[in-house]
């Protein structure tokens, strides 16, 4: 099981998004500062996510998706929203 998930800073204008197999784990390494891309970034909330049951490749395509500028904007939606 692969996660696809994005993050928010919560003082600056940033959104991250990556892919775990431990969502949790993965999001306490962000916070922590333990992830030198994200490190100046801290802290973060959970801004979306999804699970997927495939093949690493596919999950990959997933998160490309999330990357792109049209996922990007998406997830500026899901932000602004709160």
């Amino acid at each position: 099981m692969f996660y696809i998930y994005a993050i928010s800073s919560l003082k600056r204008n940033y959104i991250y998004v990556g892919m775990t197999v431990d969502l949790e784990a993965r999001i306490e390494r962000h916070n922590q500062g333990r992830e030198k891309t994200t490190r100046a970034y801290r802290p973060f909330e959970l801004l979306y996510s999804e699970a997927l049951d495939v093949e690493r490749h596919e999950a990959r395509k997933r998160e490309k998706y999330w990357k792109s500028g049209i996922g990007k904007e998406k997830l500026r939606l899901i932000r602004d929203k709160r």
